[in-house]
């Protein structure tokens, strides 16, 4: 039986998984390789009170240190890494991506949204309450990637900055690096502005605007589209080298579920965070 989640289509991109009584997500693309161990929080199974609740595991959201904590603890047990050694992003909507050793564990890195390791045992953490995450994995160098890619991220291709980061320090080949375009908030949910529109018609192929976005009727002569995130990223690590069949587009939405998910367009800024998870196993 599911936790409640309601999917955009059919597709068998995300399992739900739950272990000591956190649920969480799980990407089989990713799971079949046998070399990481990998997930996406839900809000659900933690101790965390108020806007929070429960399972928060950001310490910039206002939340009790101590929820937190026992938050860490028990998504790290339920996914099978180690608390001690995670690796936190303060992300600023940047592109940079930071190359991570087992002297980061613990660490919380600033002015960062994207890290790539070789180092068994490191896990990787980023966060989220609508913006993208993206997984990467090369089962042949033995190394990953995991960034945080909001509509800024987007247009300036965190993706292939990843993906670039990577061939330089584990000369891994796109074509072998596997991708999942994490849970987020889908287009029918996301509204902009003309000057974001504007930005990704700079950055993108006339060819795929109508596939990036689209107004509705009572949009029209307002300037709001609404814009589609995930298949920016698809084109994105399509563009970077990476293989059709090695890229899993999610069809879960952070908007349509915030019963079971944060969502900042549903509860703005009283909530936690979701946050994703990647490590090599040990």
């Amino acid at each position: 039986m599911g936790i409640g989640l309601k999917y955009k289509d059919q597709r068998h991109m995300i399992d739900e998984k739950e272990k000591g009584g956190v649920p969480y997500l799980s990407f089989p693309l990713l799971e079949e390789t046998g070399i990481v161990n990998q997930g996406f929080s839900t809000r659900l199974g933690g101790v965390s009170k108020g806007g929070c609740a429960s399972m928060n595991i950001s310490i910039h959201r206002g939340d009790d240190p101590e929820a937190v904590e026992e938050n860490r603890r028990r998504i790290a047990a339920a996914i099978g890494v180690d608390r001690e050694k995670m690796v936190y992003t303060c992300q600023t909507h940047t592109t940079n991506v930071a190359l991570v050793t087992e002297e980061d564990a613990g660490k919380s890195l600033s002015e960062t949204d994207g890290m790539i390791t070789e180092t068994p045992g490191l896990c990787l953490v980023t966060f989220y309450a609508d913006c993208v995450p993206l997984y990467f994995v090369d089962p042949v160098r033995k190394a990953v990637g995991l960034s945080h890619s909001g509509w800024r991220g987007t247009v300036h291709n965190m993706a292939g900055v990843t993906v670039r980061k990577m061939e330089e320090a584990f000369g891994s080949r796109p074509e072998d690096i596997l991708a999942a375009v994490g849970p987020s908030i889908c287009q029918d949910c996301y509204e902009v502005s003309e000057d974001v529109i504007g930005q990704f018609k700079e950055n993108y192929d006339p060819s795929v605007w109508g596939e990036l976005f689209y107004q509705k009727e009572e949009q029209k002569g307002r300037g709001k589209y609404q814009l589609d995130l995930w298949k920016a990223n698809e084109l994105n690590l399509l563009g970077a080298g990476l293989l059709p069949e090695h890229i899993a587009v999610t069809n879960l939405c952070t908007c349509c579920n915030p019963r079971i998910l944060f969502s900042h367009r549903v509860s703005g800024w009283n909530r936690g965070n979701l946050s994703a998870f990647l490590a090599l196993k040990e």
